[in-house]
């Protein structure tokens, strides 16, 4: 019992420290950009550009730890949403100009896209062989961190019974309460919201009985947001009572304020989404973007991400708990990381995407 206790232990601290809170990037101002001046002085210095959907305040620990170990290069951050960065540097390469040195987003089709229509450039790295096969297409992208998607409730609404803690559960729980919760769940609009739909697709892909879920969201009368705080918002007040498929380091963000707010990995299957970095094939200073990704993949950079971040790291010379290793170990096959391969530009097929789309509203309205 004492060995089992521990197990559970660990699992829980692992989870809490893996959804450890920090700011949404869709809180970040577009377009922001912060200038790193070279730690030498030097006015001179070599600059390395970088298109970023993560908000620069939160970046700003993994900048001072590259420059710290590259004191002779000045950093120029652009923190932009994630369809800017992919039309920024789609244009500027097809205009015959130069692009950033280094992308890093969380649209995870965007930026394979990039890398599958010639848009990135291959840079083998110390860390390349030895990456996680899933996190690695072709040495031109690599997933970075490691992000769940999971269902968040009400605690007060569930002093009397366990919350759901798979689909077939959620599904059993909205037929039996339908009408006391009706209009009290909430999650993505997959229309609206990228990531929603990008979780959508991976459910169909993963759980045969999805559409009988959804239809159940749909019967309860669920609503849909195009952002995490909306649904969250609403959570944290009551409200809602359950949020579905919600990033989880977003979540955490409004639990670590609000202890009303609870958290659960879904036990039948857990979706891990990352955020990819790349550098792009008509980088200015390309040498300069894999000196800043190979920092990213060190155990120092990945060490930052998963310590100062509190982003789940991806490397497997990461020690601590917040990692993608130590999740796979102790909750195995429940966790489902998308992988990063042209599998990801399915959904962008804007036929497939629709018919997608279509079969979401259609079952949402059954009655």
């Amino acid at each position: 019992m004492k060995l089992e206790f521990l197990h559970l232990y660990r699992i829980i601290a692992l989870i809490f420290i893996l959804l450890v809170p920090f700011k949404s990037t869709q809180q970040a101002i577009a377009g922001e950009i912060t200038e790193f001046p070279a730690l030498s002085g030097k006015s001179d210095a070599p600059k390395v550009v970088i298109y970023s959907s993560l908000d620069q305040a939160l970046a700003k620990p993994m900048i001072a730890g590259f420059q710290k170990a590259n004191p002779d290069i000045a950093v120029h951050y652009e923190d932009m949403l994630t369809g800017e960065i992919y039309d920024r540097i789609v244009a500027e390469t097809d205009n015959g100009g130069k692009t950033a040195d280094f992308a890093f987003s969380s649209a995870m089709d965007l930026q394979v896209k990039l890398s599958n229509d010639g848009y990135a450039q291959r840079s083998d790295l110390d860390m390349s062989d030895r990456w996680p096969n899933w996190a690695n297409w072709r040495n031109t992208a690599y997933a970075l961190t490691f992000e769940p998607a999971v269902f968040t409730y009400y605690k007060p609404a569930f002093l009397d019974e366990k919350p759901p803690a798979t689909r077939a559960e959620l599904s059993q729980y909205l037929k039996r309460h339908g009408e006391e919760v009706y209009g009290r769940i909430g999650t993505y609009d997959i229309e609206r919201s990228g990531v929603g739909f990008l979780f959508m697709s991976r459910d169909q892909e993963q759980f045969d009985d999805i559409w009988d879920v959804i239809q159940a969201m749909g019967t309860a009368g669920v609503k849909l947001y195009s952002t995490s705080q909306a649904i969250l918002e609403r959570v944290a007040d009551g409200r809602f009572v359950l949020g579905y498929n919600i990033l989880g380091s977003y979540a955490a963000d409004w639990a670590a304020h609000d202890p009303d707010i609870g958290i659960m990995l879904p036990k039948d299957y857990t979706v891990v989404m990352s955020r990819i970095a790349l550098v792009p094939q008509a980088a200015a200073n390309p040498e300069l973007g894999r000196r800043y990704l190979s920092y990213s993949m060190s155990k120092e950079g990945q060490s930052i991400m998963a310590r100062e971040l509190q982003i789940a790291a991806v490397s497997p010379d990461v020690a601590g708990e917040n990692t993608a290793n130590s999740m796979q170990e102790l909750l195995g096959r429940q966790l489902r990381p998308v992988p990063v391969s042209p599998g990801l530009m399915v959904y962008l097929d804007q036929v497939k995407r629709a018919r997608l789309i279509t079969r979401w509203n259609e079952v949402l309205r059954q009655q």
